[in-house]
């Protein structure tokens, strides 16, 4: 962690080199999200390379911040420590900062259809769901073939699947629209109301999975920030 050094005894400068290096606040948001897993860590950070992720990995752990558990033979888990767990508030107000005074527009020009279904997934909320399994498929109309299509398998006990391969289930409610339409609903810069009146946003099939779905979509944790940008 001394490439690069500020070689200040400043404690900002010295918490800077181990946290502002390239990625290792976006990993620290996974981390803080609850992805404990190498592999659902990359699909968080999609853009972010094996090699790198593992190095950032090993990064936080020397400095204190992460530590390693074997949670069953040959797998392994990235845990925060103490001091990891401390950094939570700070990677909040990151978002927050972000939120309020970033451009919307700005954010907008960086979709990621896989990235948006990994959080959606993580975010959405089961509770207002049918008490049996509810099987939806979102289909993003200007999203390249390979990532156009994907499916939110959720249960009662909370669990939720994401899978981008077909599962060969009945689908209880399609959603289609844009990718840009479903990234701003759930960022909180549009709501779904507005969207389907605009017909942006078009949903066919149960009816009670269609009038619930502002409350199961499970929002961005940013969603509510008062903006000050556009």
């Amino acid at each position: 962690m001394t490439q690069g050094s500020y070689k200040q005894f400043c404690p900002v400068a010295m918490a800077a080199e181990i946290l502002c290096t390239r990625w290792t606040i976006v990993l620290l948001r996974e981390l803080v999200a609850g992805s404990t897993r190498f592999n659902d860590l990359r699909r968080g950070v999609p853009r972010m390379s094996p090699a790198l992720l593992s190095q950032r990995l090993k990064d936080l752990e020397s400095a204190g911040i992460v530590r390693r558990s074997e949670s069953e033979p040959g797998v392994h888990e990235y845990l925060l420590t103490d001091a990891g767990r401390e950094l939570e508030p700070l990677i909040y107000s990151f978002g927050v900062w972000g939120m309020r005074w970033i451009d919307s527009k700005l954010s907008l020009e960086h979709l990621d259809a896989r990235l948006l279904m990994w959080d959606m997934r993580r975010s959405l909320d089961t509770k207002p769901l049918p008490n049996r399994r509810s099987v939806i498929q979102f289909q993003y109309t200007d999203a390249p073939p390979t990532r156009r299509v994907y499916w939110l398998i959720a249960v009662p006990d909370g669990d939720v699947d994401l899978c981008e391969i077909d599962p060969g289930l009945d689908i209880d409610l399609y959603v289609s629209c844009k990718l840009s339409t479903m990234t701003a609903i759930w960022m909180g810069y549009e709501n779904v109301s507005t969207a389907i009146a605009a017909k942006r946003l078009m949903l066919v099939g149960d009816r009670e999975l269609q009038t619930k779905l502002p409350t199961w979509l499970g929002l961005s944790a940013f969603s509510k920030v008062q903006r000050v940008a556009g």
